[in-house]
């Protein structure tokens, strides 16, 4: 099973940015995580293959999406970071790549500004993590083996 793990803009910055916010967490802590626990999921007859993209902008989000789907990527993790409230085009990258998303936010979106609670991808979205920190790409993980894995 191959996941690919998008993170939109300023997640590059984890564990400097806003700690009190985000954690002190880095993307790269994040990462090795996922790693692990991909390996511990995985069996003989199921590997759990993960991969990690960062990008600061829209457009490079959209490409990842697109590449994966032609590289037959089975689903993805994606944190559009400020891209989750704005953007109409990854929405539509997701709905065309056609595989099952799992939204995570590091923070708890419903605790925080007004403009933040609404999101253009939770509708077509498998299922969305919120407020959990870290520990949400885990969760994330789990559930898409655990719900679209062979």
């Amino acid at each position: 099973m191959r996941i690919d793990v998008i993170n939109g803009p300023n997640l590059n910055l984890l564990g400097t940015r806003q700690p009190e916010i985000y954690g002190t967490t880095t993307l790269a802590d994040i990462e090795a995580s996922l790693t692990d626990l991909a390996r511990g999921l995985s069996t003989p007859t199921q590997v759990i293959d993960v991969t990690y993209f960062q990008s600061n902008h829209e457009g490079g989000l959209i490409d990842r999406i697109a590449a994966g789907a032609a590289a037959d990527v089975d689903a993805f993790i994606l944190n559009p970071g400020g891209y989750t409230h704005t953007s109409v085009a990854i929405r539509d990258a997701l709905i065309a790549a056609d595989r099952p998303v799992i939204e995570v936010h590091l923070s708890n979106v419903y605790a925080r500004e007004q403009f933040r609670h609404r999101s253009l991808i939770a509708d077509i979205v498998a299922g969305r993590i919120v407020g959990l920190g870290a520990q949400g790409y885990l969760l994330a993980l789990r559930a898409l083996v655990g719900t679209f894995g062979t």
